[in-house]
């Protein structure tokens, strides 16, 4: 979350195209390997909104737990998405949180994935203040994303525990690991595939969550 601004159901119209200038300005100023575009859900056209469709970017209004939560409030101002040229950094502004930043790519080099996060981070921390707390650690709107902030997932198929959906909850207990559909929260696995990402992110370091 940004620092001086209050989580989604409290902030007012103002407030959500304030950030927004301040994130949209910031982006662009990255350079190198995380230099890209920004793009504003407000006034986007119809082939802009198909092609960050096509590429599975695109964030649509708070399903009902956010709606019953309060936090789409002025949809769609204030939100938008911004990838670099190669498509492996991503931030989504003002969807639940204030900023969700994304380093992904395809293969297993999850080093690589971890370096340009937080190089992502650092370079916007610079013009963007995060909110932190001595004892919760960085905030979050969900309390579950409280301390690291960090979810690192992994798409993978697996076809003999996808057949047993409870022996792949117990097996991911066991090793702290939480079990999601292909497209995230509340959704089902396509195919055998599961978004599979650690558990906890508070009490540990950004590297001990990866």
């Amino acid at each position: 979350s940004m620092e001086g601004y209050p989580f989604n159901p409290c902030l007012t119209e103002a407030q959500y195209k304030e950030m927004e200038s301040k994130v949209s300005s910031t982006l662009s100023s990255l350079e190198g390997e995380l230099k890209g575009t920004y793009f504003p859900l407000t006034g986007m056209t119809k082939d802009v909104q198909q092609k960050l469709i096509d590429d599975h970017f695109l964030f649509k209004e708070g399903d009902r737990f956010l709606q019953a939560a309060n936090a789409c409030r002025y949809w769609p101002t204030g939100r938008g998405i911004y990838h670099n040229d190669n498509k492996t950094f991503l931030v989504w502004c003002n969807e639940e949180d204030h900023l969700r930043i994304i380093s992904m790519q395809m293969g297993g080099d999850l080093g690589q994935v971890f370096r340009r996060l937080v190089n992502g981070v650092n370079e916007i921390e610079k013009r963007v203040p995060f909110s932190h707390h001595d004892r919760l650690g960085f905030l979050t709107f969900c309390p579950t994303n409280l301390g690291t902030t960090v979810r690192a997932s992994v798409h993978i198929k697996l076809p003999k525990l996808a057949a047993n959906r409870e022996k792949l909850e117990e097996v991911a207990a066991k090793y702290s690991l939480q079990v999601r559909g292909t497209r995230g929260e509340h959704t089902e696995a396509e195919g055998g595939v599961y978004d599979i990402s650690n558990k906890r992110r508070m009490g540990l370091t950004e590297f001990q969550a990866v």
